[in-house]
């Protein structure tokens, strides 16, 4: 896959193609038919089919001073789009310069001038251009104007996942909202996949190697969507291997910790992890945080939660 960044990404002499265009945030499900939908249009016209994302977040440009937790990084994102048959990542630097394009100049200038899109397909809900003015009715209007054909995409309802008795639309605040609430078995529902978190390993205060659980910190940068404080079973990754691990997300109560950290004990290992770069995949939250009256009575619910995470994952 072609990754391209900024409005001068696109190779020179880049031919017609098949264009779908969003943020992604998480890859969700509701992502996944899109692109789906937008890469069959592609290969039944025999093109290539680019997505097209944004960074930052627009709405940290929109709302400043705001940023969605985020879901994915965007090597993340990119990884992810590959495996289901995206052929050119296309990175815009959202601006306020680009948030003031009217809706016509958009699809002229980045649609029409630069990936000469033979097809466009987004979701029903896609909005673009200055305040949002451009819907797919619109783009329905510019391709008829320039030459393509525009498709707008049913988001996806689950019926089986309900809330207040109707069925859930999965979509990137959905996703948002179960990993603050820590139902990471929710958000792994409307992802396709376990919520992961990326970052590199660094030095806490090494208090959990004092009790015989030693941990890898993760630094997982800003904005990344963290789950509710607990203790969750989880799936650790470093260079291609697969571990479980018992990761403790929270400030650490019983020792009037202040910092929130995302702490994992990987099982089976004494490997030296410091300056790794790590993912943790959250598949199931084992129990709150809790601040503990006795070191001894702290370190027997840490052995709990060790048993427990073998149960979840099958270790």
């Amino acid at each position: 896959m072609q990754r391209w960044r900024g409005l001068d990404g696109v190779p020179s002499g880049w031919g017609r193609c098949v264009v779908t265009i969003g943020v992604f945030d998480g890859v969700h499900r509701g992502h996944q038919q899109l692109i789906a939908r937008a890469v069959a249009h592609g290969r039944e016209l025999g093109l290539p089919t680019v997505l097209i994302t944004f960074d930052p977040h627009p709405a940290s440009v929109l709302r400043p001073g705001t940023h969605p937790a985020r879901l994915t990084s965007l090597a993340r994102r990119a990884e992810l789009v590959a495996e289901l048959g995206i052929d050119a990542f296309w990175v815009l630097p959202f601006t306020p310069d680009l948030a003031r394009v009217a809706p016509d100049e958009f699809v002229h200038e980045l649609l029409v001038d630069r990936l000469h899109a033979a097809m466009v397909v987004v979701g029903r809900n896609f909005t673009y251009g200055y305040r949002a003015a451009g819907d797919v009715t619109e783009l329905e209007r510019l391709g008829q104007r320039f030459g393509f054909a525009a498709e707008g995409v049913d988001l996806v309802a689950d019926p089986s996942v309900a809330l207040t008795g109707s069925p859930v639309t999965f979509s990137s605040t959905y996703v948002r909202a179960c990993i603050s609430a820590g139902d990471v078995r929710a958000a792994a529902e409307a992802l396709g996949r376990p919520h992961r978190l990326e970052g590199v390993v660094v030095r806490g205060d090494q208090r959990g190697r004092e009790l015989g659980y030693p941990t890898a910190n993760v630094d997982c940068g800003e904005h990344a969507a963290i789950p509710a404080d607990g203790v969750y079973a989880c799936w650790f990754h470093h260079r291609g291997r697969k571990r479980a691990a018992a990761t403790s997300v929270g400030t650490n109560p019983t020792f009037s910790g202040r910092e929130r950290t995302v702490e994992a004990f990987v099982l089976d290992t004494d490997e030296d992890l410091y300056g790794a770069r790590v993912a943790v995949d959250f598949v199931e939250r084992i129990r709150g945080m809790d601040r503990f009256d006795s070191i001894d009575e702290l370190i027997a619910t840490m052995d709990s939660d060790v048993v427990r995470t073998r149960e979840v994952l099958g270790v």
